[in-house]
């Protein structure tokens, strides 16, 4: 960890915290000489004030500079043992007190002194905190937390590093500290009652309503699988997925399986460490939706309840469950950002893109969260984590980047109707409008080409466009109240519908602008 300046050395913290120890026991009384015959007697000496006159040499608790070489010296008196009150040390006549007596009482927290300043040597000498493995304590009789400590005057020159640095590590001891000392006090005088306030319920028993987070992720993460693909050639890589119906099937994205596709193996691991091997049903490339199926299946799947992607509103709480780099079981959580975002994505493969008309979410979707639910705050399912935008390479790239808060996730309400054709046919059913459109990245609409793929026409004779009376060159600028900025936009918003339905497309021809009713047609599979 740094700080604001760096360069002060810091001084490493000890392994264990002192303990402190009951202060000295009052020495012993003693006796003053014998007054010679005449001689007054000797009139004891007043306790030593807590302000040392000015000009004194007496050295100071807390205050005064080591002497010399590091040596301190001795205490004035042993304790004694028989619990005499102390009448201070004694000296001759007019001598100044000396300023060690009494012994002050054990500081509250061991304080660390600059290490070359506590070194003591020879006899008696004070000791300061030992930073070098040798422990508390110095070298010599009497070092120990019942030596008077004295701190060393503030050195020239100290620069604010390293005042700083000094802090933060008294900062850091002082919190583990705090726990030992507590427990000493505590024990050394049980009449103290204590303020902490302990919870009459662990976390474990704690009951959470099922609208809060932790009841959406303990209702739907039973029902949710960690995919692992891996393709004939022993490539592959891991993914999510969820409980579509109790027969087994299981939704996720087309890319999770797609190198399990031809004669691959493919396990789902449940959070409960059940792990069964699974097959591919069916998958739509375009889509990015799959289906596999799990082998054995057990008769207690319980689905997760599909929402409605379509009454979604921007700023939704949202949940996002997977395994974001293989760290099965992730809940995290953000809101609706954005709806109807067009996004086109590929695994970097090199093969065909995918396309959506997308809910875009700040939750947080890394690699690994692909093909698990995204849910609204009551658990249903909203979504299936698809693409994160990276700050890198863009959509679709294929470094490992994580989460910037711009993730996307396929609307619940076209995956579904594209798993209930998985299911039925094992193949994927899309509409269309019968005109190929130019995929190049522009914001002025997307414009019919003047040749389709492989030569052929660019508007399919007896097709959807044709009937509607589109031809090459037209300008698609709105497909019903959507505004379409580019192919890969028009190409997501149609597929958000299904064959037969009828829309509304607005497009530009020679500076005019006209609208024509269009009923979508259908192709079945991936071309």
């Amino acid at each position: 960890m740094s700080t604001e300046n760096e360069g002060a050395a810091v001084p490493p913290a000890p392994s264990a915290p002192p303990v402190p120890v009951d202060a000295p026991a009052a020495p012993a009384s003693q006796e003053p000489p014998a007054p010679e015959s005449g001689a007054a007697p000797t009139t004891p000496l007043p306790p030593v004030p807590s302000d040392n006159p000015a000009g004194s040499n007496a050295t100071q608790p807390y205050a005064a500079e080591p002497a010399a070489g590091g040596s301190q010296p001795a205490p004035a008196q042993a304790p004694a043992s028989n619990g005499a009150q102390p009448t201070g040390p004694t000296g001759p006549q007019g001598s100044p007190p000396d300023a060690s007596w009494p012994p002050p009482p054990p500081p509250a927290a061991p304080p660390y002194a600059d290490t070359g300043a506590a070194a003591g040597a020879g006899a008696g000498a004070a000791a300061g905190v030992g930073m070098d493995g040798a422990g508390m304590g110095g070298a010599g009789v009497g070092s120990g937390w019942g030596v008077t400590y004295q701190e060393p005057a503030p050195k020239s020159g100290r620069g604010r590093g390293g005042i700083l640095a000094g802090v933060l590590i008294a900062a850091l001891v002082a919190g583990g500290l705090g726990g030992g000392l507590g427990y000493t006090l505590a024990k050394n005088d049980d009449n103290t009652s204590s303020t902490t306030v302990s919870a009459s319920d662990s976390g474990g028993s704690v009951k959470r309503d099922p609208g809060t987070v932790a009841g959406v992720a303990a209702m739907a993460l039973p029902s949710t699988v960690t995919i692992q693909a891996e393709s004939s050639a022993g490539e592959g890589g891991t993914g999510t997925g969820f409980v579509f119906d109790t027969e087994g099937h299981i939704l996720t994205n087309n890319h999770v399986v797609a190198d399990a596709v031809d004669g691959g193996k493919l396990t789902a691991t449940f959070a409960s460490g059940k792990k069964y091997d699974a097959e591919v049903v069916g998958h739509a490339q375009g889509y990015d939706v799959a289906v596999i199926k799990l082998k054995n299946a057990p008769s207690n799947l319980k689905p997760l309840t599909l929402g409605n992607s379509d009454k979604v509103a921007v700023g939704d709480s949202t949940i996002a469950i997977g395994a974001p780099f293989g760290l099965s079981n992730t809940v995290t959580t953000g809101i609706i950002s954005a709806k109807n975002r067009p996004v086109a994505s590929s695994d970097g493969t090199g093969s065909n893109a995918s396309y959506m008309s997308a809910l875009q979410t700040d939750a947080s979707i890394n690699p690994g969260n692909s093909g698990g639910p995204l849910l609204d705050a009551q658990g249903n399912v909203i979504g299936i984590n698809s693409a994160i935008q990276s700050a890198a390479n863009g959509l679709g790239g294929t470094s490992q980047s994580g989460s910037i808060g711009l993730g996307f996730a396929i609307p619940i309400n076209q995956a579904k109707y594209v798993a209930q054709q998985l299911i039925k046919t094992g193949k994927p059913v899309y509409a269309k409008i019968g005109a190929s459109v130019s995929l190049e990245d522009t914001t002025d609409g997307a414009k019919i080409t003047e040749q389709g793929a492989s030569g052929s026409d660019a508007v399919e004779a007896g097709g959807p466009a044709a009937k509607a009376g589109l031809k090459p060159g037209d300008v698609i600028t709105k497909l019903d109240d959507t505004v379409i900025d580019s192919g890969p936009t028009l190409i997501g918003e149609i597929w958000t519908h299904q064959p037969g339905d009828k829309v509304t497309i607005t497009y530009e021809r020679g500076g005019q602008t006209r609208t024509v009713d269009v009923t979508l047609g259908s192709r079945t599979g991936d071309s």
